[in-house]
């Protein structure tokens, strides 16, 4: 236990030696002074426990030593025992009180009881020592507690604001994730309708660009019945240009990819495009000169392009820079591709621009800004269907008063040698005109289709037998009917054409197939890798050319 300091004050040195035996029990440290100005310096230098005064001093009494020292803020509460031989009135007690005394001994002094009395408060100055260090080192752990508590709210708030910062976020990707959900569904409802629409429509085109071909053949060289049937083929085309595009969107379209070079196919369209721009518009071209070749259906390509430049050509009212940048910078793909090569192909005009809103509904079948006569709103969702039926990815940005840029990414082709299957349909060709008359099976549903197709391939100078179905077509071969080749269309109830193909390559391989339809895919291409594909509405001298094919086909299987 520390020792605590006591002050002797007396000017009588024998007293003070008198205290110094009494209270030398107490094992504490006694300090003396024989007058008041010393007593002050100790004060000034020491902690006192407990002051033992002399009343009566020759200097300054008692009582005033007193009231100066409880000036002091150090001392307002120590402990202050008078000692006096005389002033011991319950006045004179009373002034020492209010001067600032705790407590009276008299003399002679009972050694016992002054021992008792200082040990006292001694006692009370170490409880009240322990008390303040208690109350320090609580007041400390409080406002480390409460710094803890500060710091675990902050942390606390960071937490709760970077959760509903993360909430915010999740819930914006999954209203962005719902909002694409929702416009793939509308877009696939929308290519189911349109593609049946066009495939309807195409059967019906057959029948008449197939009728009208051949009416012309028939009629004398009018030039009047001549301008008027030409007129209808035209019109005709101009629909089958049109499902085309439906198709297009839909991804249903009939595409035949192969390797093209960009460069030389712009080469060769390059004067196109700047007549349907216009003089007034020019053309800036940056195009990489290392440019590897691309897998694309090199018309449909060639119809993008003229439908990008015919747009920004009409968002510029026919007068500003169109800038064509194509490179194969692999850096900035977009997320929604796989991973492989691209090319990248951007038309950029500094047009009128479109707002947000337009520019989100751009690509949707049938939207036009463009007044009436002018558009019909298929041309960019024709580019778009057709770079992810190329499987490519397409992107659009505007901004009102600057311009528009789309972006086409288009598949790097791995080089294939062409040369065997050219050599099949020159081979096919020779053995076509060698083996005279073929007698062809035609399957389709529609009877004007079917009609159609029957009067081309006569006109061609072969025998045609049609049926309505694919089970039909079975009976005929299975009862032994002979047949060179068939054609069939692929959309049939009950059957389809593809079913219908797989059982005649299974049951009776020796007979080419040649599948008619205005869809772009089969449902299942197992078994149908060299299948002869046909597009509604054709022509008959691409109905000539489909058979070639099969024929050669079949004839380098065999």
């Amino acid at each position: 236990m520390d020792t605590v300091n006591i002050l002797l004050v007396d000017d009588q040195p024998s007293k003070l030696l008198s205290y110094e035996v009494i209270l030398q029990d107490l094992s504490e440290n006694l300090i003396k002074a024989q007058s008041a100005r010393e007593a002050l310096e100790h004060l000034l230098r020491t902690d006192i426990a407990v002051i033992l005064v002399d009343v009566c001093m020759p200097e300054q009494d008692g009582f005033e030593l007193v009231s100066m020292i409880r000036e002091h803020p150090r001392y307002q509460s120590t402990a202050i025992i008078f000692v006096s031989a005389v002033m011991m009135a319950e006045p004179d007690r009373l002034r020492g009180y209010a001067a600032g005394a705790v407590d009276y001994v008299s003399v002679p002094i009972v050694p016992e009881v002054l021992r008792a009395k200082v040990r006292v408060f001694t006692e009370l100055y170490r409880k009240t020592r322990e008390l303040e260090r208690l109350n320090a080192d609580l007041e400390n752990r409080v406002r480390q507690r409460t710094a803890e508590l500060e710091a675990s709210s902050t942390q606390l708030r960071q937490l709760n604001e970077e959760l509903e910062h993360r909430i915010e976020q999740r819930t914006r990707e999954r209203e962005e994730a719902l909002a694409q959900l929702f416009e793939a569904q509308k877009l696939d409802t929308i290519g189911q309708l349109t593609g049946g629409v066009a495939h309807d429509f195409n059967n019906l085109l057959m029948a008449i660009l197939g009728s009208l071909g051949l009416l012309k053949k028939r009629l004398p060289e009018d030039a009047r019945e001549q301008r008027l049937v030409n007129n209808a083929i035209q019109a005709a085309e101009r629909g089958a240009a049109l499902t085309q595009r439906l198709l297009a969107f839909a991804r249903r379209q009939e595409l035949k990819p192969t390797t093209v070079d960009f460069l030389r196919l712009f080469d060769s369209i390059e004067d196109l495009l700047k007549k349907a721009v216009g003089p007034g518009v020019e053309l800036t071209l940056d195009l990489a000169q290392d440019i590897p070749d691309i897998l694309v259906d090199s018309n449909q390509l060639e119809l993008a392009l003229l439908n990008l430049f015919m747009n920004a050509r009409d968002a510029m009212d026919g007068a500003g820079t169109i800038t064509l940048v194509v490179d194969a910078d692999q850096v900035a793909l977009p997320t929604s591709i796989g991973p492989g090569r691209y090319v990248r192909i951007c038309v950029s005009d500094d047009g009128v621009g479109m707002d947000e809103a337009t520019a989100a509904r751009a690509t949707e079948p049938f939207f036009t800004t463009k007044g009436p006569g002018k558009g019909t709103g298929l041309g960019l969702s024709m580019v778009q269907g057709l770079t992810a039926q190329s499987g490519g990815a397409f992107a659009l940005t505007s901004n009102q008063g600057i311009g528009t840029s789309v972006s086409l990414w288009l598949p790097v082709a791995n080089r294939v040698d062409t040369t065997a299957q050219a050599d099949l349909e020159v081979a096919a060709e020779a053995d076509l005109r060698a083996g005279g008359d073929l007698s062809v099976l035609v399957v389709d549903d529609d009877p004007l289709v079917s009609m159609g197709t029957v009067a081309m391939l006569e006109d061609l100078g072969h025998v045609a037998v049609d049926v309505t179905s694919a089970s039909q077509a079975l009976e005929l071969l299975a009862q032994g009917q002979h047949f060179d080749i068939l054609i069939t269309d692929h959309s049939m109830p009950g059957m389809t054409g593809a079913e219908l193909a797989r059982m005649i390559f299974a049951s009776f391989p020796q007979l080419p197939v040649v599948l008619a339809s205005g869809y772009a895919e089969l449902p299942d291409e197992r078994g149908l890798a060299e299948l002869v594909r046909l597009t509604k509405p054709f022509t008959q001298e691409q109905l000539r050319q489909a058979i070639n094919r099969a024929i050669g086909f079949r004839a380098s299987a065999a």
